[in-house]
């Protein structure tokens, strides 16, 4: 007799597989690369400096006694904080998993600055731009994934105008024909399903009216007198 098989476990590896987890750590590894490089560009054709792959890859370059590294550390800002927040936002979405790729955007940075130069940076102003950014990066990137997860969803709303337009256009043609819902035996449960079907039902005792407004009739009180 053929084992039966358990059914998976829910949870973190079935929602998002290594697979995809690597595939978005790439991608938002890529962008981030892609964006320092085009800022580093940019500030040395403004500033007249010759672009080297070291203001990419290099921690040097970051430092806080000329102006030059203060320009590298907020470009650094700018590209991990805000321009990543925003991918994380778009490529991650769900925001109880921005910490981890935020931190482990920055940690890659890390072991790739190491790597390429040979050792570990000892600028403090560099750990401290990095920190900032990664704060940024992960307070901006929950904000916006937060804001897209609790979007209202509208659900059924052209429908049901339809539905009501083309009941009201029924009911006044069935008057002008003189013709009232007596001629056909049908006619009340055929209006009970199709009201239904477009998102709301009928009432089905008192002060349950279609409209909302209920059905009320006059009692008699204790001290009211007899006509």
């Amino acid at each position: 007799m053929a084992r039966r098989r358990r059914p998976r476990r829910p949870g973190a590896l079935t929602e998002l597989p290594p697979l995809r987890i690597l595939s978005q750590i790439a991608a938002l590894q890529a962008l981030f690369y892609l964006a320092a490089a085009a800022l580093m560009l940019f500030s040395a054709l403004v500033a007249g400096t010759p672009f080297s792959a070291g203001l990419v890859l290099g921690w040097e370059p970051v430092r806080g006694d000329t102006t030059q590294g203060w320009m590298m550390a907020l470009l650094w800002v700018l590209d991990g904080g805000v321009f990543m927040a925003l991918a994380i936002v778009y490529i991650v979405v769900r925001s109880k998993l921005v910490l981890d790729f935020a931190l482990t955007l920055h940690l890659i940075h890390l072991l790739t600055v190491t790597l390429y130069t040979g050792s570990i940076p000892r600028h403090a102003f560099w750990w401290a731009a990095m920190a900032a950014s990664s704060a940024l990066c992960v307070a901006l990137g929950m904000w916006g994934c937060r804001h897209r997860e609790l979007r209202p969803i509208a659900f059924g709303g052209l429908g049901g105008g339809n539905g009501g337009g083309a009941g009201g256009n029924n009911a006044a043609g069935g008057g002008g024909n003189g013709e009232g819902s007596s001629s056909h035996p049908g006619g009340g449960a055929d209006g009970a399903e199709g009201d239904e079907e477009q998102g709301f039902s009928r009432g089905r005792g008192r002060g349950r009216g279609r409209d909302g407004a209920g059905e009320y009739e006059m009692v008699k009180m204790n001290g009211d007198a007899a006509p």
